[in-house]
Protein backbone atom coordinates (compact mmCIF):
# COMPACT_ATOMS: atom_id res chain seq x y z
CA UNK A 1 0.00 0.00 0.00
CA UNK A 2 1.65 3.63 -1.02
CA UNK A 3 2.37 6.12 1.81
CA UNK A 4 0.03 8.92 1.89
CA UNK A 5 2.02 12.34 1.09
CA UNK A 6 1.73 14.37 4.21
CA UNK A 7 1.82 17.82 3.61
CA UNK A 8 2.31 19.85 7.04
CA UNK A 9 3.60 23.50 6.46
CA UNK A 10 2.18 24.90 10.17
CA UNK A 11 3.06 21.96 11.93
CA UNK A 12 6.57 22.30 10.78
CA UNK A 13 6.58 26.15 11.05
CA UNK A 14 5.34 25.13 14.75
CA UNK A 15 8.06 23.32 15.63
CA UNK A 16 10.93 26.46 14.07
CA UNK A 17 9.20 28.81 16.12
CA UNK A 18 8.52 27.12 19.70
CA UNK A 19 12.61 26.35 18.32
CA UNK A 20 13.40 29.91 18.13
CA UNK A 21 15.10 29.06 15.03
CA UNK A 22 15.08 30.66 11.03
CA UNK A 23 14.65 28.82 8.32
CA UNK A 24 17.91 29.00 7.70
CA UNK A 25 18.96 27.43 11.06
CA UNK A 26 16.19 24.76 10.91
CA UNK A 27 16.93 23.77 7.75
CA UNK A 28 20.78 23.12 8.56
CA UNK A 29 20.18 20.74 11.38
CA UNK A 30 17.83 18.87 8.99
CA UNK A 31 20.29 18.59 6.19
CA UNK A 32 17.71 20.16 3.75
CA UNK A 33 17.93 23.47 2.25
CA UNK A 34 16.84 26.30 3.31
CA UNK A 35 14.36 27.10 0.02
CA UNK A 36 12.98 23.34 0.40
CA UNK A 37 12.12 24.33 3.70
CA UNK A 38 9.92 27.03 2.92
CA UNK A 39 8.14 24.82 0.25
CA UNK A 40 7.41 22.42 2.85
CA UNK A 41 6.16 25.10 5.35
CA UNK A 42 4.28 26.93 2.71
CA UNK A 43 2.68 23.73 1.89
CA UNK A 44 4.37 23.31 -1.25
CA UNK A 45 6.42 20.27 -0.86
CA UNK A 46 5.34 16.99 1.46
CA UNK A 47 7.76 15.74 3.96
CA UNK A 48 9.45 13.11 3.10
CA UNK A 49 9.93 10.40 5.16
CA UNK A 50 13.66 11.30 5.76
CA UNK A 51 12.51 14.67 7.11
CA UNK A 52 10.09 13.38 9.23
CA UNK A 53 12.66 10.95 11.09
CA UNK A 54 14.72 14.17 11.16
CA UNK A 55 12.62 16.05 13.19
CA UNK A 56 11.48 13.57 15.02
CA UNK A 57 15.03 12.92 16.32
CA UNK A 58 16.14 16.82 16.27
CA UNK A 59 13.23 18.13 17.64
CA UNK A 60 11.93 15.65 19.53
CA UNK A 61 8.60 15.78 17.62
CA UNK A 62 6.18 13.17 17.51
CA UNK A 63 4.99 12.05 13.67
CA UNK A 64 1.48 11.44 14.92
CA UNK A 65 1.19 15.26 15.22
CA UNK A 66 2.00 15.37 11.90
CA UNK A 67 -1.12 16.52 8.76
CA UNK A 68 -4.38 17.72 9.82
CA UNK A 69 -5.59 14.79 12.09
CA UNK A 70 -7.01 17.44 14.47
CA UNK A 71 -10.14 17.93 12.61
CA UNK A 72 -12.55 14.63 12.61
CA UNK A 73 -12.72 13.33 9.73
CA UNK A 74 -9.46 15.33 8.31
CA UNK A 75 -9.76 16.31 4.85
CA UNK A 76 -13.20 13.81 3.75
CA UNK A 77 -15.01 15.42 6.58
CA UNK A 78 -14.21 19.09 5.56
CA UNK A 79 -15.40 18.78 2.21
CA UNK A 80 -18.54 16.93 3.43
CA UNK A 81 -19.25 20.30 5.81
CA UNK A 82 -18.98 22.66 2.54
CA UNK A 83 -20.81 20.84 0.42
CA UNK A 84 -23.82 21.96 2.34
CA UNK A 85 -26.28 22.94 0.38
CA UNK A 86 -26.07 26.69 2.60
CA UNK A 87 -22.69 27.06 0.70
CA UNK A 88 -23.95 25.96 -2.73
CA UNK A 89 -24.18 29.35 -4.36
CA UNK A 90 -19.82 29.86 -3.46
CA UNK A 91 -18.74 27.29 -6.09
CA UNK A 92 -15.80 26.00 -3.19
CA UNK A 93 -13.49 23.71 -5.42
CA UNK A 94 -12.37 20.52 -4.15
CA UNK A 95 -8.25 22.09 -4.55
CA UNK A 96 -8.96 24.93 -2.55
CA UNK A 97 -10.52 22.99 0.44
CA UNK A 98 -7.28 20.66 0.11
CA UNK A 99 -5.10 23.99 -0.06
CA UNK A 100 -7.26 24.94 2.83
CA UNK A 101 -6.38 22.26 5.18
CA UNK A 102 -3.15 22.00 4.01
CA UNK A 103 -2.23 25.40 4.63
CA UNK A 104 -4.32 26.40 7.78
CA UNK A 105 -5.12 23.45 9.36
CA UNK A 106 -5.83 24.93 12.96
CA UNK A 107 -8.69 27.88 10.83
CA UNK A 108 -10.24 24.70 9.54
CA UNK A 109 -10.39 22.88 12.84
CA UNK A 110 -12.21 26.11 14.17
CA UNK A 111 -14.55 26.34 11.25
CA UNK A 112 -15.66 21.99 11.75
CA UNK A 113 -16.09 23.03 15.49
CA UNK A 114 -18.54 25.87 14.86
CA UNK A 115 -20.68 24.26 11.93
CA UNK A 116 -20.52 20.68 13.62
CA UNK A 117 -22.32 22.97 16.65
CA UNK A 118 -24.60 24.90 14.79
CA UNK A 119 -28.35 24.13 15.14
CA UNK A 120 -28.37 22.96 11.78
CA UNK A 121 -24.78 21.71 11.62
CA UNK A 122 -25.95 18.33 11.94
CA UNK A 123 -22.61 16.64 12.56
CA UNK A 124 -21.02 14.47 14.69
CA UNK A 125 -20.41 17.16 17.91
CA UNK A 126 -23.65 18.68 18.10
CA UNK A 127 -25.48 15.24 19.73
CA UNK A 128 -22.26 14.92 22.03
CA UNK A 129 -21.53 15.69 25.30
CA UNK A 130 -18.68 18.44 25.33
CA UNK A 131 -15.87 16.27 27.49
CA UNK A 132 -16.94 13.71 24.96
CA UNK A 133 -16.42 15.38 21.58
CA UNK A 134 -12.90 16.71 23.90
CA UNK A 135 -12.17 13.12 23.90
CA UNK A 136 -12.87 12.24 20.76
CA UNK A 137 -10.62 14.91 19.37
CA UNK A 138 -8.18 14.11 21.12
CA UNK A 139 -7.80 10.62 20.23
CA UNK A 140 -8.16 11.55 16.12
CA UNK A 141 -5.26 14.01 16.90
CA UNK A 142 -3.03 10.79 17.67
CA UNK A 143 -5.23 8.48 14.81
CA UNK A 144 -5.91 6.11 17.86
CA UNK A 145 -2.44 4.93 17.86
CA UNK A 146 0.04 5.75 21.36
CA UNK A 147 3.18 4.45 20.11
CA UNK A 148 4.65 4.88 23.92
CA UNK A 149 2.00 2.74 25.48
CA UNK A 150 2.21 0.32 22.56
CA UNK A 151 6.48 -0.20 22.81
CA UNK A 152 5.48 -0.05 26.89
CA UNK A 153 2.27 -2.86 26.31
CA UNK A 154 4.34 -5.05 23.81
CA UNK A 155 7.74 -5.37 26.16
CA UNK A 156 5.54 -6.31 28.99
CA UNK A 157 4.01 -9.06 27.10
CA UNK A 158 6.90 -10.61 26.17
CA UNK A 159 7.85 -10.98 29.49
CA UNK A 160 4.43 -12.62 30.97
CA UNK A 161 4.95 -14.93 27.95
CA UNK A 162 8.27 -15.79 29.07
CA UNK A 163 6.46 -16.89 32.31
CA UNK A 164 3.82 -18.47 30.81
CA UNK A 165 1.15 -19.26 27.93
CA UNK A 166 -1.90 -18.26 30.16
CA UNK A 167 -2.07 -14.54 30.10
CA UNK A 168 -4.87 -14.22 32.59
CA UNK A 169 -3.22 -16.64 34.60
CA UNK A 170 0.42 -14.69 34.31
CA UNK A 171 -1.43 -11.37 34.53
CA UNK A 172 -2.96 -12.71 37.89
CA UNK A 173 0.25 -13.69 38.95
CA UNK A 174 2.00 -10.80 38.25
CA UNK A 175 -0.25 -8.65 40.23
CA UNK A 176 -0.35 -10.83 43.26
CA UNK A 177 3.22 -11.00 43.13
CA UNK A 178 4.81 -7.61 42.04
CA UNK A 179 1.39 -5.12 43.67
CA UNK A 180 0.02 -7.75 46.05
CA UNK A 181 -3.29 -7.80 44.90
CA UNK A 182 -5.73 -10.59 44.51
CA UNK A 183 -8.27 -11.43 41.99
CA UNK A 184 -11.65 -12.87 42.98
CA UNK A 185 -14.83 -13.51 40.85
CA UNK A 186 -17.39 -12.36 42.57
CA UNK A 187 -21.33 -13.16 41.76
CA UNK A 188 -23.69 -11.24 39.70
CA UNK A 189 -25.85 -10.78 42.97
CA UNK A 190 -23.04 -9.14 44.75
CA UNK A 191 -21.71 -7.05 42.29
CA UNK A 192 -25.09 -6.24 40.48
CA UNK A 193 -24.13 -2.42 38.48
CA UNK A 194 -20.15 -3.39 38.65
CA UNK A 195 -18.03 -5.77 36.00
CA UNK A 196 -14.69 -4.63 37.80
CA UNK A 197 -13.96 -3.26 41.31
CA UNK A 198 -10.41 -2.30 42.06
CA UNK A 199 -10.74 -1.90 46.64
CA UNK A 200 -7.17 -1.24 47.19
CA UNK A 201 -7.87 -1.33 51.10
CA UNK A 202 -8.25 -4.91 50.99
CA UNK A 203 -6.17 -5.64 47.98
CA UNK A 204 -8.44 -7.32 45.62
CA UNK A 205 -9.48 -7.07 42.10
CA UNK A 206 -13.58 -8.23 42.31
CA UNK A 207 -14.36 -9.26 38.69
CA UNK A 208 -17.90 -9.98 37.82
CA UNK A 209 -18.69 -13.62 37.11
CA UNK A 210 -20.87 -12.55 33.93
CA UNK A 211 -17.35 -11.22 32.52
CA UNK A 212 -16.56 -14.04 29.28
CA UNK A 213 -12.99 -14.91 30.01
CA UNK A 214 -11.57 -12.57 26.86
CA UNK A 215 -13.37 -9.44 29.15
CA UNK A 216 -12.15 -11.32 31.78
CA UNK A 217 -8.19 -10.98 31.02
CA UNK A 218 -9.03 -7.43 29.37
CA UNK A 219 -10.65 -6.23 33.08
CA UNK A 220 -6.93 -7.68 34.60
CA UNK A 221 -4.78 -6.08 31.61
CA UNK A 222 -6.64 -2.88 32.55
CA UNK A 223 -5.96 -3.06 36.18
CA UNK A 224 -2.24 -3.71 35.46
CA UNK A 225 -2.28 -0.89 33.10
CA UNK A 226 -3.25 1.51 36.24
CA UNK A 227 -0.25 0.98 37.84
CA UNK A 228 2.76 0.10 35.95
CA UNK A 229 1.56 2.24 32.17
CA UNK A 230 0.76 5.21 34.83
CA UNK A 231 3.61 7.86 34.19
CA UNK A 232 2.82 7.14 30.09
CA UNK A 233 -0.60 8.04 30.77
CA UNK A 234 -0.63 10.60 33.13
CA UNK A 235 1.62 12.49 30.51
CA UNK A 236 -0.45 11.81 27.42
CA UNK A 237 -3.37 12.95 29.46
CA UNK A 238 -1.53 16.23 31.06
CA UNK A 239 -0.17 16.54 27.24
CA UNK A 240 -4.05 17.05 26.00
CA UNK A 241 -4.69 20.34 28.46
CA UNK A 242 -8.77 19.36 28.87
CA UNK A 243 -10.52 22.06 30.37
CA UNK A 244 -12.57 20.06 31.93
CA UNK A 245 -11.69 17.13 34.57
CA UNK A 246 -14.47 15.00 33.32
CA UNK A 247 -12.84 15.18 29.77
CA UNK A 248 -9.62 13.95 31.21
CA UNK A 249 -11.53 11.31 33.26
CA UNK A 250 -12.85 9.56 30.03
CA UNK A 251 -9.18 10.06 28.42
CA UNK A 252 -7.40 8.29 30.82
CA UNK A 253 -10.37 5.56 30.63
CA UNK A 254 -9.62 5.64 27.20
CA UNK A 255 -5.78 4.82 27.28
CA UNK A 256 -5.96 2.47 30.40
CA UNK A 257 -7.92 0.19 27.81
CA UNK A 258 -6.18 1.20 24.77
CA UNK A 259 -3.06 -0.44 26.89
CA UNK A 260 -5.13 -3.91 27.83
CA UNK A 261 -6.04 -4.19 24.58
CA UNK A 262 -2.30 -3.81 23.39
CA UNK A 263 -1.18 -6.37 26.00
CA UNK A 264 -3.48 -8.78 24.68
CA UNK A 265 -2.24 -8.22 21.19
CA UNK A 266 1.07 -7.10 21.06
CA UNK A 267 1.49 -4.50 18.00
CA UNK A 268 4.31 -6.68 16.20
CA UNK A 269 2.70 -10.31 16.42
CA UNK A 270 -1.00 -8.66 16.03
CA UNK A 271 0.40 -6.79 13.17
CA UNK A 272 1.77 -9.89 11.16
CA UNK A 273 -0.90 -12.20 12.11
CA UNK A 274 -3.28 -9.22 10.41
CA UNK A 275 -1.06 -9.69 7.16
CA UNK A 276 -0.99 -13.54 7.37
CA UNK A 277 -4.35 -13.84 7.89
CA UNK A 278 -5.83 -11.31 5.75
CA UNK A 279 -7.37 -9.47 8.37
CA UNK A 280 -9.90 -12.42 9.19
CA UNK A 281 -11.38 -11.00 12.15
CA UNK A 282 -13.03 -14.20 13.85
CA UNK A 283 -9.47 -16.16 13.17
CA UNK A 284 -7.86 -13.07 15.28
CA UNK A 285 -10.41 -13.14 17.93
CA UNK A 286 -9.62 -16.66 18.63
CA UNK A 287 -6.05 -16.58 17.91
CA UNK A 288 -5.67 -13.87 20.35
CA UNK A 289 -8.55 -14.87 22.79
CA UNK A 290 -9.63 -11.21 22.64
CA UNK A 291 -13.44 -10.71 21.91
CA UNK A 292 -14.35 -9.24 18.52
CA UNK A 293 -14.94 -5.60 19.58
CA UNK A 294 -11.76 -5.50 21.14
CA UNK A 295 -9.77 -6.78 17.83
CA UNK A 296 -12.05 -4.11 15.94
CA UNK A 297 -11.00 -1.48 17.89
CA UNK A 298 -7.44 -2.76 17.79
CA UNK A 299 -7.40 -2.55 13.81
CA UNK A 300 -7.87 1.15 14.31
CA UNK A 301 -4.41 1.72 15.72
CA UNK A 302 -2.16 -0.03 13.85
CA UNK A 303 -0.19 3.28 12.92
CA UNK A 304 3.31 2.26 14.13
CA UNK A 305 5.63 4.54 12.06
CA UNK A 306 7.96 2.06 9.59
CA UNK A 307 5.03 -0.49 10.71
CA UNK A 308 1.71 0.47 9.11
CA UNK A 309 -1.66 -1.26 8.54
CA UNK A 310 -4.31 -0.55 6.75
CA UNK A 311 -6.86 2.28 7.64
CA UNK A 312 -9.37 1.03 9.61
CA UNK A 313 -12.34 3.18 11.38
CA UNK A 314 -14.62 1.31 14.27
CA UNK A 315 -18.34 2.30 14.61
CA UNK A 316 -20.06 0.89 17.50
CA UNK A 317 -23.86 1.48 17.13
CA UNK A 318 -26.95 0.37 19.18
CA UNK A 319 -30.44 -0.92 17.75
CA UNK A 320 -31.29 3.51 17.38
CA UNK A 321 -28.61 3.54 15.43
CA UNK A 322 -26.73 5.64 18.02
CA UNK A 323 -23.04 5.67 18.24
CA UNK A 324 -21.33 4.97 21.42
CA UNK A 325 -17.93 4.13 19.83
CA UNK A 326 -16.23 6.00 16.70
CA UNK A 327 -13.01 6.29 16.11
CA UNK A 328 -11.85 7.07 12.21
CA UNK A 329 -8.43 5.74 13.32
CA UNK A 330 -6.04 6.87 9.68
CA UNK A 331 -9.19 6.79 7.85
CA UNK A 332 -10.27 9.80 7.61
CA UNK A 333 -13.61 8.22 7.01
CA UNK A 334 -17.02 10.83 7.13
CA UNK A 335 -18.84 7.28 8.24
CA UNK A 336 -18.26 8.15 11.96
CA UNK A 337 -19.40 11.87 12.14
CA UNK A 338 -22.69 12.49 13.07
CA UNK A 339 -25.26 10.34 15.45
CA UNK A 340 -27.22 9.41 12.20
CA UNK A 341 -26.47 6.02 9.95
CA UNK A 342 -28.37 5.68 6.71
CA UNK A 343 -30.88 2.71 7.05
CA UNK A 344 -29.25 0.89 3.43
CA UNK A 345 -26.01 0.57 5.03
CA UNK A 346 -25.77 -3.07 5.73
CA UNK A 347 -24.54 -2.40 9.88
CA UNK A 348 -27.81 -2.33 10.48
CA UNK A 349 -28.38 -6.12 9.66
CA UNK A 350 -25.88 -7.28 13.03
CA UNK A 351 -28.84 -7.36 14.69
CA UNK A 352 -31.16 -9.61 12.65
CA UNK A 353 -28.30 -11.70 11.92
CA UNK A 354 -26.43 -12.53 15.45
CA UNK A 355 -23.20 -14.27 14.93
CA UNK A 356 -22.32 -13.58 11.28
CA UNK A 357 -20.00 -11.03 9.63
CA UNK A 358 -21.62 -8.90 7.41
CA UNK A 359 -20.06 -7.36 4.74
CA UNK A 360 -21.07 -4.66 2.50
CA UNK A 361 -19.68 -2.02 -0.12
CA UNK A 362 -21.02 1.29 -0.25
CA UNK A 363 -20.68 4.42 -1.96
CA UNK A 364 -21.29 7.83 -0.63
CA UNK A 365 -22.52 10.82 -2.97
CA UNK A 366 -18.67 11.96 -3.04
CA UNK A 367 -17.61 9.16 -4.88
CA UNK A 368 -15.62 7.55 -2.52
CA UNK A 369 -16.26 3.80 -1.71
CA UNK A 370 -15.54 1.72 1.33
CA UNK A 371 -15.67 -2.00 2.58
CA UNK A 372 -17.18 -2.52 5.57
CA UNK A 373 -17.87 -5.80 8.50
CA UNK A 374 -20.35 -5.62 10.95
CA UNK A 375 -21.39 -7.89 13.94
CA UNK A 376 -23.81 -7.55 16.63
CA UNK A 377 -21.93 -8.32 20.26
CA UNK A 378 -23.59 -8.82 23.63
CA UNK A 379 -22.65 -6.34 26.51
CA UNK A 380 -22.47 -8.21 30.02
CA UNK A 381 -25.47 -8.23 32.07
CA UNK A 382 -29.18 -6.93 31.48
CA UNK A 383 -28.53 -3.71 33.21
CA UNK A 384 -31.01 -2.07 35.24
CA UNK A 385 -33.77 -2.76 32.65
CA UNK A 386 -33.47 -6.20 32.56
CA UNK A 387 -33.08 -6.58 28.87
CA UNK A 388 -29.58 -7.45 27.69
CA UNK A 389 -27.57 -4.69 25.76
CA UNK A 390 -26.96 -5.55 22.42
CA UNK A 391 -24.44 -3.25 19.88
CA UNK A 392 -23.47 -4.06 16.06
CA UNK A 393 -19.51 -3.49 16.03
CA UNK A 394 -18.67 -2.15 12.55
CA UNK A 395 -15.10 -1.73 10.72
CA UNK A 396 -14.43 -0.02 7.53
CA UNK A 397 -11.56 0.50 5.24
CA UNK A 398 -11.50 2.74 2.26
CA UNK A 399 -12.05 0.34 -0.93
CA UNK A 400 -8.73 1.41 -2.17
CA UNK A 401 -6.54 -0.54 -0.11
CA UNK A 402 -9.64 -3.10 0.88
CA UNK A 403 -7.64 -6.05 -1.24
CA UNK A 404 -5.67 -7.76 1.70
CA UNK A 405 -8.70 -8.40 3.31
CA UNK A 406 -9.71 -11.84 3.02
CA UNK A 407 -13.46 -11.03 2.60
CA UNK A 408 -13.15 -9.31 -0.09
CA UNK A 409 -11.68 -11.60 -1.82
CA UNK A 410 -13.55 -12.61 -5.05
CA UNK A 411 -14.86 -8.62 -5.25
CA UNK A 412 -14.07 -5.94 -8.29
CA UNK A 413 -13.90 -2.81 -5.30
CA UNK A 414 -14.07 -0.30 -7.52
CA UNK A 415 -16.36 -1.76 -10.59
CA UNK A 416 -18.44 -4.23 -8.82
CA UNK A 417 -22.15 -2.01 -7.57
CA UNK A 418 -22.04 -0.66 -4.36
CA UNK A 419 -25.00 0.19 -2.42
CA UNK A 420 -25.77 4.21 -2.48
CA UNK A 421 -25.76 5.02 0.80
CA UNK A 422 -26.10 8.96 2.60
CA UNK A 423 -25.00 10.15 6.07
CA UNK A 424 -28.09 10.35 7.54
CA UNK A 425 -31.09 11.48 5.77
CA UNK A 426 -30.30 15.48 6.71
CA UNK A 427 -27.16 15.02 5.13
CA UNK A 428 -28.05 12.94 1.91
CA UNK A 429 -29.53 14.07 -1.16
CA UNK A 430 -29.55 11.57 -3.11
CA UNK A 431 -33.43 11.53 -4.52
CA UNK A 432 -35.69 8.74 -5.04
CA UNK A 433 -34.91 7.31 -1.88
CA UNK A 434 -37.81 4.74 -0.61
CA UNK A 435 -35.96 4.81 2.68
CA UNK A 436 -36.04 8.39 3.32
CA UNK A 437 -37.49 9.70 6.71
CA UNK A 438 -36.80 13.51 6.27
CA UNK A 439 -36.29 15.85 3.37
CA UNK A 440 -32.35 17.14 3.68
CA UNK A 441 -30.57 20.16 5.46
CA UNK A 442 -31.82 23.80 2.93
CA UNK A 443 -33.63 21.94 0.51
CA UNK A 444 -36.62 23.33 -0.20
CA UNK A 445 -39.89 20.69 -0.39
CA UNK A 446 -41.17 20.61 -3.63
CA UNK A 447 -44.85 19.68 -4.14
CA UNK A 448 -46.42 18.94 -8.09
CA UNK A 449 -50.04 18.03 -8.32
CA UNK A 450 -51.18 14.35 -9.13
CA UNK A 451 -47.59 13.12 -9.00
CA UNK A 452 -46.75 10.62 -5.99
CA UNK A 453 -42.77 9.61 -6.57
CA UNK A 454 -41.15 6.61 -4.56
CA UNK A 455 -39.88 9.24 -1.82
CA UNK A 456 -42.18 11.38 0.77
CA UNK A 457 -40.11 13.92 0.12
CA UNK A 458 -39.48 15.97 -3.36
CA UNK A 459 -37.03 18.54 -2.89
CA UNK A 460 -35.54 21.64 -5.44
CA UNK A 461 -32.22 21.11 -6.43
CA UNK A 462 -31.96 17.87 -7.70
Amino acid sequence: MAERRVFAGPAVRKVRREAGMTQAAMAEALDISPSYLNLIEHGQRPLSATVIVKLAERFGFDAATLGADALPGGLAGLRRRLSDPRFADLGIGAQEVEEWLQTAPTTAAAFARLFDAAPEGGAALQEEAPEVAAVRRAIEKWRNHFADLDAKAEELADELRLAGGDLYGTISERLRTRHQLGIRILPSDVMPDRLRWLDWHARQLMLSELLRPASRTFQAAATLAQIEAKAEIDALVAGAEFAEAAAARLFERHLVHYFAAALMMPYGRFLRACDATGYDLLLLQRRFGAGYEQVAHRLTTLQRVGARGLPFFMLRIDRAGQGSKRYAGASQSPLVDGDTRCPLWGVHEAFARPGEVIADLVELEDGSRWFTQSRSVAAPGAGGSGTPARFAVCVGVDAKVAAPLIAARGIDLMRERATPIGLGCRRCTRTGCVQRSMPPLGRPLRFRDGERGVSAFDFAGD
